[in-house]
């Protein structure tokens, strides 16, 4: 037993820096023989030793990043930024086996726990709730995973500065997504924010004025140009229509025509008359209905752009 106590520990590869036999530095480790060999005596100093390498090669830094496999990226869009665990609603092992019934009662205690735990304080309640909410309504819209990123980044600003008291979590929700679509250059107007949500439009437009004052975010008013694809695709009008009416807006603007008009009717009356120019004609019902906006308001804006720019509108 005293024998084995003191019996010195086997160094690994790491700590071995000197050949026993030479006590030369130049050390070589040859992977495909799987041998730490000395380049001045030849002695192999260890065999077998495991590479602890990736299998892959690489032959350029792009190639190598692209290769490398590890955990999922971070994302601002779950409350524990993504880095927590979490256990499977499925009752089968790591083998794809299914869990006997005596050990079901034990794993559903653990899942049962693995959701509190994961959740600590009021804080982080508060963030799961919210980001929850976030990724309902852009799903409901349809928006890109940027979108859903920057207003996670918004609302998480705003908890940090404690803007969220007194407001209700929806709102504030709301409010950040609003914030993000223009942040992204993928606006949505307040009307469809609050058909996603369960906010009246009135209160997601004070709360993104007071959340924007507050972080201090530098949001440049829309353009209808922005409005014209999704308003187009909608439509199911041709490129040839979606190009006329991003003319038509240009020649606009240059006239400030644009100014001191909401840019979803000024979008609207353009395709509008795009449409009757390219031989796709759609009505002014149709028009609005995609737009959010009256037919008043697109005769008050097709009649301005028409006769301002000298536009034949035939009828």
């Amino acid at each position: 037993m005293e024998d084995k106590k003191n019996r010195r520990k086997k160094p690994t590869i790491e700590e071995i820096t000197r050949c026993p036999e030479c006590g030369s530095t130049h050390l070589t480790r040859d992977y495909s023989r799987g041998e730490l060999v000395c380049e001045d005596c030849g002695l192999v100093i260890d065999e077998n030793f495991i590479d602890q390498g990736p299998e892959w090669r690489a032959f350029d830094s792009e190639q190598k990043e692209k290769r490398a496999r590890v955990g999922a990226p971070l994302t601002y869009t779950i409350h524990d930024k993504g880095l927590s665990t979490v256990i499977g609603w499925k009752n089968k092992d790591s083998y794809g086996k299914s869990i006997p019934t005596r050990s079901r009662a034990q794993l559903y205690r653990l899942r049962k726990w693995q959701r509190r735990i994961r959740v600590s304080n009021a804080t982080e309640r508060n963030l799961a709730v919210a980001l929850s909410e976030l990724d309902r309504m852009a799903s409901a819209m349809g928006l890109p995973r940027n979108v859903r990123e920057t207003a996670a980044m918004v609302y998480r600003k705003a908890v940090i500065k404690n803007l969220i008291r007194g407001r209700s979590i929806e709102g504030v929700a709301a409010a950040a997504l609003y914030a993000a679509c223009r942040q992204c250059g993928v606006p949505r107007t307040l009307d469809e924010i609050a058909d996603a949500s369960r906010v009246s439009r009135k209160e997601i437009g004070r709360t993104y004025r007071f959340i924007a004052r507050e972080l201090g975010l530098k949001l440049m008013p829309t353009s209808p140009q922005d409005y014209i694809s999704r308003f187009c695709s909608e439509l199911k009008l041709s490129g040839d229509v979606q190009a006329k009416a991003i003319e038509i807006l240009k020649e606009a603007a240059d006239k400030e025509l644009t100014s001191g008009r909401g840019p979803t009717g000024v979008a609207a009356a353009a395709i509008y008359i795009a449409s009757i120019l390219c031989g796709e004609r759609r009505t002014q019902r149709e028009v609005a209905d995609v737009a959010g906006v009256t037919e008043v308001t697109i005769r008050n804006r097709y009649k301005e752009l028409a006769e301002r720019l000298d536009i034949d509108i035939i009828l």
